[in-house]
C-alpha cells in the first residue's frame, strides 16, 4: 500500500520563519514558545507535535563549547577582571538561547511533520 507524499513547506521557511510545516504561511507559535493549536491558514493540527527538551539540548550542547572556548580566548588575549566575565558571558548565553530557541523548536516540529504521522497522533506515544 503506497500513500501519497504529504506536501510540506521548505525546511528553512518553516524553521527560520517559525511557520506551519505544511503550508509555510501560518504561524507555528502562539506566544514565545507555546505551539499554537493549529495552522490558521491550512488547518493542520499541531496537537501531535511534541519536541520535549530537544531544542534546549541541541542549543546548549554547542553553546557550552562556543562559550567556553570564547571565554578562554578572551581571557588569554585581554586578561580582564573576573567581573567582566561575569557580565559578558551570561548575557551572551541568554541572547544566544533567546534568539535560537524558537527556530530550533520550529525545525524539530517541521521534522516531526515530515517523518512522523503527527496529524493523527494525539501526542501520546506508547512504547
Amino acid at each position: 500500500m503506497t500513500t501519497a507524499p504529504r506536501t510540506s513547506a521548505p525546511l528553512l521557511v518553516a524553521a527560520l520563519g517559525c511557520r506551519c510545516p505544511r503550508c509555510g504561511r501560518g504561524r507555528l507559535f502562539d506566544g514565545y514558545l507555546k505551539i499554537a493549536p493549529g495552522c490558521e491558514v491550512c488547518g493542520l493540527s499541531f496537537g501531535g507535535s511534541d519536541t520535549g527538551d530537544g531544542p534546549a539540548y541541541f542549543i546548549m550542547l554547542p553553546l557550552c563549547i562556543i562559550t567556553s572556548v570564547s571565554a578562554l580566548l578572551f581571557e588569554l588575549k585581554f586578561a580582564p577582571p573576573m567581573w567582566v566575565h561575569m557580565v559578558i558571558w551570561p548575557l551572551f548565553i541568554a541572547a544566544a538561547v533567546g534568539f535560537s530557541l524558537r527556530p530550533v523548536k520550529a525545525t524539530m516540529v517541521a521534522l516531526q511533520y515530515r517523518y512522523r504521522d503527527v496529524e493523527s497522533d494525539d501526542g501520546n506515544t506508547n512504547f
